[in-house]
């Protein structure tokens, strides 16, 4: 339940920030460079979290892999929006793949189950 919440306190503060910035609640509504912006945000929250959970010495629970999932399905579905629209990914496969280098740094590509560390 701890990390459902410290987890779940960086999706808070990046829905704040959209809520108080744009008006909105959906961030597939949001242009490029706003969508980068709460992308980064989210992003940055997170694995700061996560990271901050490998130092403490805590495993890396299965919850936490399917908020990876959930982060990393959004820059997805934001890329395929761009791409059928006709506009600039880079800077969003870029942070994709950043994602992917710190999904396998947390030990979650190529394993069935979560790493105790």
């Amino acid at each position: 339940m701890k990390r459902i919440l410290f987890h779940s306190a960086t999706i808070v503060i990046s829905m704040i920030w959209l809520v108080i910035n744009h008006q909105t609640y959906n961030p597939f509504s949001l242009k490029g460079p706003e969508f980068l912006k709460f992308y980064l945000i989210l992003l940055s929250g997170f694995y700061l979290s996560v990271f901050s959970l490998n130092y403490l010495r805590q495993t890396i629970s299965k919850t936490t892999f399917y908020f990876m999932m959930v982060i990393l399905f959004s820059g997805m579905i934001k890329i395929t929006i761009g791409l059928f629209l006709g506009k600039p990914i880079g800077y969003l496969v870029i942070l994709l793949i950043i994602q992917f280098i710190a999904m396998n740094l947390c030990g979650f590509i190529g394993r069935t189950t979560p790493r105790k560390v």
